[in-house]
Formats: C-alpha cells, structure tokens, sequence
C-alpha cells in the first residue's frame, strides 16, 4: 500500500480504511447498501476456514447490514446455506447493541429481545458446527444481560469457541470486555485472562496483544469516570510503569517474535495500532519504530481515540520514530 500524502503540505496523512486494505470485503459492505446479498454470500464462500480473517468479515459485514435487511433476504433466498445463518446472527447482535446505545447506559435492555437474539445464535452454530463466529456473537451478546449471564452458560460459550479456534482473538477481546469493570467484572478479572491468554498462547499467536487491549480499557474506564474531576493519582504512569513497559516488550517478542513474515493481514491492522500505541506511550523506541515500519499508513480509530485525536497521534509518533515522507 503506498504512504498517502496530503497535496497541500506533501505530509504523511494515515489510512483509517475500515477495511484495512481488503478490497473484496469493501466490495462486499457496498453490495449489502444496495440490498444485493450474492456478493456477500460468495465472499463468505470463498473465505473457507480461515477462521481469523473470517470472523473480522463477519463482523464488519453485520455491522453493514445492521441498517437494512440484507441478511434477512439472502437467508429467506437460501436457509440452507449456513453462512446466512452465522451472518443473520451477527447482525442481530450489532442491532441489539446499537438499540441500547441509543437508549442509553443503565437503560435495561429488553430480556426477551436478548432471548430471541441468543436462539438465533444457536441456530447459526448448528447450521455451522465449525465455525467459531456464532460463539463469538454469543460471547458479545452476554454483556447485554443485566447482571451478565450464568456462569455455566458463559462458561460453555467460551469452550465451544476455544475448541473450535484457541487462538480466535475477537472472541477473547468479548470475554475480557464481559469480564472487565465496565460490564461485568473488575479489572483484576479481565487482567487475568489476558495474561493466562498470553501466557499459553502459541507463538506468533496475537492473543499476548490481549494485555495491551485490557491495558486500554481499564484506561478508557477510569478517564471516562473522571471525566470533569481531578485526576487519579498516578494516573499519568498508567501507559509507562516498568509493567506496562516489561509487558509491551513482551507481546512484542511472543507475537511479532513468531509471526509469519509477510504483509499485514486485514484482522491484523487494529491489534497492532494497539501495541504500537502501548509501545510509543512506554517509550520503546525499537519496538514502536519497528511496528510503525511493518503497518506502513495503516492506521486504527481504537486505541488512538482514547488518549487524543487518531489521526494527530498516528502522524506525530511515526514522524518522530520514522521521520516524515
């Protein structure tokens, strides 16, 4: 992808492509605005089993069809086709989530809506039994439930996914937000299963990012708790204490160390804007500048939004580690 510049001061400009590259998927999102599902359902074809990129076209495609009813079509043209299925699901999901954002947080949300919602989830993992996306729909569906789900069901949700994709990180990134102070957990509860996720995964496995992801969460909730009173003490190390720092480096090392060498994949883009976040707030120059250097102008809305304007951010690190264009 070539670096974009802006014509009137010839300055590095980021990409914030949704897509993060993947023109097929880009293609596939402008088909559901039309009402046209073929697309969609040859995309999801020919995506087959890999599972990563799989689950981040799904998810960005519910989002997509969230507004119409694209999904509802192409499974009334074809139920029997299980990607129908998985996607109507996780459609349902986004629409569920979108409905209590507008009603506001603490607004309860509809136990029967969230009932339906789960059945259709379930539907979507029989007609699919491989696939991890409908657990992942479940496992996102579940912070819904006022006071959260029982912890059998939760429990059982979780190994399903796991035995179908261990190293699945959208699942593992629902979970920790289940489990962290802002749904239903603390943020102990949601360190700790970023780090056993980290400790066991595989090498070249991005779940150790899983740690850097609850690092910006427990960020956003505290900032957000604050917001208009004085500031937590000690908040300002939050990003660089010899923790914070010691656990970049480490992520660093388990994924980056065992990756594939190669472009960056679509479902790559927004986890490695998290480390390479976490890495210039710690001041890791080497990390930073080598992950600046392998996302080219790829850049995430999430975590740059949290600590400032994305777009200013991005272009002030990568100019200061790289130098400008």
């Amino acid at each position: 992808m070539a670096v974009r510049r802006s014509r009137r001061a010839g300055r590095f400009v980021p990409d914030f492509d949704r897509d993060s590259g993947d023109r097929a998927l880009t293609d596939a999102r402008h088909d559901i605005v039309i009402g046209r599902w073929q697309g969609v359902r040859d995309l999801l074809h020919a995506t087959g089993r890999d599972w990563p990129l799989r689950t981040h076209r799904l998810r960005l495609l519910a989002h997509a069809a969230a507004a119409g009813s694209t999904s509802e079509s192409w499974y009334a043209a074809e139920p029997g086709d299980p990607d129908a299925a998985v996607l109507r699901a996780a459609t349902e999901v986004v629409r569920v989530f979108d409905a209590a954002i507008a009603a506001g947080r603490g607004a309860p949300v509809d136990r029967a809506r969230l009932d339906t919602t789960v059945l259709t989830c379930l539907v979507a993992a029989d007609a699919r039994p491989d696939d991890p996306m409908p657990w992942v729909s479940l496992l996102t569906i579940a912070r819904l439930y006022q006071g959260g789900v029982g912890r059998a069901e939760l429990r059982a949700w979780w190994d399903e996914l796991r035995r179908r994709d261990p190293d699945n990180l959208e699942g593992h990134i629902q979970l920790l937000r289940y489990r962290s102070a802002r749904w239903h957990g603390t943020h102990g509860s949601m360190y700790d299963l970023a780090r056993d996720a980290a400790g066991a995964a595989r090498p070249g496995s991005p779940l150790p990012v899983l740690v850097q992801i609850a690092r910006a969460e427990e960020y956003r909730y505290v900032a957000d708790a604050s917001r208009g009173r004085a500031p937590v003490r000690g908040f300002d190390q939050h990003w660089k204490h010899e923790l914070a720092a010691t656990e970049a480096v480490r992520t660093c090392s388990r994924w980056l160390g065992g990756r594939p060498p190669g472009p960056v994949r679509p479902e790559e883009v927004e986890p490695l804007n998290y480390l390479a976040h976490a890495a210039c707030h710690a001041a890791l120059t080497d990390q930073a500048r080598d992950l600046f250097t392998l996302l080219g102008p790829r850049a995430a809305w999430f975590p740059w939004s949290y600590t400032g304007d994305p777009a200013q951010q991005f272009t002030h690190w990568r100019e200061e580690l790289l130098g400008r264009p």
